[in-house]
């Protein structure tokens, strides 16, 4: 099967390219990347020539017509997708989370080709703190930020091309992700990084917020059942069911690095920052019989600090970047 995977040169990506790779040898793979500055060409340095890699931009309708037309399958997960940098600037998201898209499934609805478009939990917008509700495949879409109002533009674009005009397109929803090529920008890997380059870990207001953390290859494991036996127009909620308020992170992460507790700073708010999301993965367990591998947010997080360790050479030349744009948002 020929894959064109967009954005393959991101954090999710680049981890669904390496996870490819390993477990689905039958798989030909393309990426398609514009290497913006969340992009990051050595990513896929492991891959070698086992990937064909084409820089360019999913806005670029005849680029994307012609790979489209060589492969059997897209899985999208090109998108800006930082809400920080959304607040400061909704352009670029605009640009790249709906035009890219829809150019995309006008390229697929040319050439008669499956499309899996990947999404964000956030488009449902958030949960009360001391509720037991969780986000289905039927929650009404409240975005807060501009990123997210994009991606739930995105998906409603998606099936609306799926019922207008028949394109055999799946989706999935997933909660924040951990794991290897994230960027310095993001929570954790801004934390772990900060602790590694003698800084305090960051914590947005109180720490009340919850999210919910699958790590990455259990994300893409997920994605790859639903490419082998998902039904054309449904969607898929991707959650681990593990729950944690980034108060408790940033405790979890410190005690992994063997540090105090109390070694981290209090930083502004987010303006509009989310509560709480929590995703229900039923449909995707019982249907498609997805489980994560990663039981224990712990050990995973264990991993991910010793790749940091170990991968100074992949992130050190970003990090003063993305501290100094902090700065800038006072945060």
């Amino acid at each position: 099967m020929k894959l064109i995977v967009t954005g393959g040169a991101g954090f999710i990506g680049a981890n669904f390219v390496h996870y490819t790779l390993r477990n689905k040898p039958n798989c030909e793979l393309t990426v398609l990347d514009a290497l913006t500055y969340a992009g990051n060409r050595d990513s896929l340095q492991a891959a070698g020539d086992s990937v064909r890699f084409v820089h360019g931009d999913i806005c670029d309708p005849e680029l994307v017509d012609r790979l489209v037309r060589e492969s059997d399958l897209v899985v999208h997960f090109a998108a800006e997708s930082h809400v920080d940098n959304s607040l400061a600037d909704p352009e670029p998201f605009i640009r790249t989370n709906l035009i890219g898209t829809y150019t995309i499934l006008e390229a697929v609805r040319r050439n008669g080709k499956r499309l899996h478009h990947i999404s964000t939990d956030e488009v449902f917008g958030d949960l009360a703190l001391d509720a037991d509700e969780k986000f289905t495949e039927s929650t009404a879409y409240d975005p807060s930020s501009p990123y997210s109002a994009t991606k739930a533009g995105s998906d409603m674009l998606v099936r609306a091309w799926v019922r207008s005009f028949g394109v055999q397109a799946t989706l999935s929803n997933c909660a924040n992700n951990y794991g290897p090529y994230q960027h310095v920008e993001k929570f954790l890997p801004r934390q772990i990084t900060n602790v590694l380059t003698g800084r305090k870990p960051r914590l947005y207001g109180q720490g009340t917020n919850v999210r919910e953390w699958t790590h990455v290859d259990d994300h893409n494991a997920a994605v790859h059942l639903i490419l082998e036996r998902g039904r054309a127009g449904e969607t898929y909620l991707i959650g681990s069911g593990d729950e944690r308020s980034n108060r408790q992170i940033i405790h979890d992460l410190l005690e992994v690095m063997s540090l105090p507790v109390d070694y981290f700073e209090y930083v502004p708010d987010r303006p509009g920052h989310d509560l709480r999301y929590s995703n229900d993965s039923t449909k995707i367990r019982s249907e498609l019989g997805w489980q994560p591998h990663y039981g224990s947010f712990s050990d995973g997080l264990a991993m991910m600090v010793d790749w940091y360790r170990q991968n100074e050479w992949w992130w050190k030349s970003h990090k003063e970047v993305a501290e100094e744009r902090y700065v800038q948002l006072g945060r």
